[in-house]
């Protein structure tokens, strides 16, 4: 008997990787994959590469530069990031951090801005850079179905750069649905399932972002499980136990969705404010973290 439902999905598929070659305006003579590399538990990066209101007025620049920095060693970095935007709550997380004058990334799906209210906020945040950072989330999130989707690299090359395009990302850098990985200059960490698509993207330039310090949620509800203290105790934790990817620099990985209602945006509004309270803390972007954008 014939498997509707992964014909279904198997045709869906075929679908979309016709449609964001179309999209992408190339074909895949143009994104030839890298020989395979066989499973390595500490795989090495492939090849170096340098690289509030309802109604906000910006002036847009031509163009969006990356701006380095100085580390300063007395000092550990946090990098805040919000994932599956833009949603409702988006918009929120970004005044919020626009008030308390911090630093965030925003990891954005490509097919997300369907409306106007949320299509206003992807420029919002890759103009209000150095403050705030847009950056790549493909443009399907797998479809939920993410073995087929990292079973499919080529496939999951042509989302990211489905999304790259669609959103203008101003810089190469991903995290991948559901999954921690790492791709940067100082190496790269991934597992036996992502890593085929790892390789592709860093042959293609681009930089995996992963996460250190997750804030879970309710899956029935989108609403935050942790308490800000909580969140806190989590980070100063695995700074001084050295639970990070990097020393001195951790990865905090949250999602708009669940600071959409007022009462778990003045949790977050709490948590932000709690890690401001420790001197050596200091927020960056992620294009800042060590290895992806010096």
């Amino acid at each position: 008997m014939v498997n509707f439902f992964c014909l279904k999905t198997v045709v869906f598929n075929r679908v979309l990787l016709l449609s964001v070659l179309c999209m992408m305006g190339c074909n895949d003579s143009n994104h030839t994959s890298p020989p395979m590399k066989s499973e390595q538990k500490e795989p090495q990066r492939i090849s170096t590469v340098n690289k509030t209101d309802s109604t906000p007025k910006i002036t847009k620049p031509t163009t969006v530069e990356f701006q380095p920095i100085i580390y300063d060693s007395t000092k550990q970095y946090i990098y805040l990031t919000f994932d599956d935007g833009p949603q409702n709550g988006t918009e929120a997380c970004l005044n919020l951090c626009k008030q308390l004058r911090v630093k965030a990334t925003f990891f954005m799906i490509g097919r997300l801005p369907y409306d106007s209210n949320l299509k206003k906020l992807v420029p919002l945040i890759k103009y209000g850079y150095p403050q705030t950072l847009l950056a790549n989330h493909s443009y399907t999130h797998a479809n939920g179905h993410y073995k087929y989707f990292y079973h499919h690299p080529r496939m999951a090359l042509y989302d990211f750069l489905a999304a790259q395009k669609v959103l203008t990302v101003p810089f190469k850098i991903i995290r991948l649905p559901g999954n921690s990985a790492w791709v940067t200059n100082r190496g790269a960490k991934a597992s036996k399932l992502v890593w085929p698509v790892c390789e592709l993207l860093d042959s293609s330039d681009y930089h995996v972002a992963g996460w250190d310090v997750e804030w879970n949620f309710n899956h029935k509800n989108a609403n935050p499980i942790e308490s800000p203290q909580k969140m806190l105790q989590y980070v100063d934790s695995a700074f001084a136990k050295g639970h990070v990817h990097t020393p001195n620099h951790l990865v905090i990985l949250t999602h708009d969705r669940m600071f959409r209602k007022p009462n778990y945006t003045d949790s977050l509004s709490k948590f932000i404010q709690l890690l401001q309270k420790n001197p050596r803390y200091v927020f960056e972007t992620i294009d800042h973290y060590p290895g992806i954008g010096n």
